[in-house]
Order: structure tokens, then sequence, then C-alpha cells
């Protein structure tokens, strides 16, 4: 009696879970910097009436809408999702100056990295490919 009251209570648990197959908000931990999606090309898996398709021309200059955020140069940071509904298979982190792009080092399993100590304005580039599509994500920094 008590291992069939058990198992309706786990199996019930299990049917109530609730999953986002939408793009996660993309924000970096330490500078409080939430990204803006760039260009995405998810599979929302048909639960949403959102077709997971975002295309920005220029991601320079949705970068440059935003707020700068400063950081200090060497500074660490961490890449944070609102929600995780998805198998991360790679992450790249890029900055961009002058038309020009740096890879910065991300531990894929922590999603640290530290910001170069070269001081200046910059474009950062978070890109995710996933077993639920891609998604790129910008936004603006300062580095001191």
């Amino acid at each position: 009696m008590t291992t069939g009251l058990f198992l309706t209570f786990l199996l019930s648990g299990c049917i109530g879970e609730n999953y986002d197959y939408t793009p996660p908000t993309v924000s970096l931990t330490y500078s409080d910097l939430e990204l803006k999606e760039a260009n995405i090309n998810w599979d929302t898996k048909g639960d949403t009436s959102e077709d997971g398709t975002v295309k920005t021309d220029d991601i320079f200059e949705l970068a440059n809408e935003q707020g700068q955020v400063v950081v200090k140069a060497g500074d660490n940071d961490s890449v944070q999702f609102d929600n995780q509904d998805f198998l991360l298979e790679s992450i790249t982190v890029l900055l961009w100056k002058d038309g020009q792009s740096t890879t910065i080092d991300i531990d894929e399993k922590s999603l640290d990295f530290n910001y170069p100590s070269e001081v200046g304005s910059y474009v950062i580039d978070v890109t995710l490919n996933t077993d639920s599509g891609t998604a790129q994500y910008v936004g603006n920094v300062v580095i001191q």
C-alpha cells in the first residue's frame, strides 16, 4: 500500500513538469549585463506560438543601442541562462573592437571567462550551439 502511494506521488511529479523550449535569456553574472538576442535559429518543439527565429542584420548597431557596462581589465565573468532545457554543445565568446574579433577562452562547464587586459569599448558576442539550434547574443562593454 505504501509503495503504491509513493509511486503515485512520484509519477504525478513527473507529469506536472514544465519545460521551456524557447531560447534562453543570456546574461553575464558579475557584470550584471543582460545580452540581447541577435540571431536565433531555434527549434521550439511546436509547444509555443514563437517560431524561434530572430535575424539581425547589424549586430554592432544592436549592441551599441544598449547601455555600456564597465568592467575591469582581467576581471572574471560568467555566462548565465534563465533556463536550460537544452543540451549545450558549444559556446563561443568573442570581443569585437574596430572590426576585429578576439576569441575569449571560456570554461564550457562553469561558463567562466576573463576579460582581456586591453582597455577600450567592445561588443561582446556570445554564441550558443545546442541540440535545439543556435543563438547569438550581443552586448556593449567597456574594459577599464
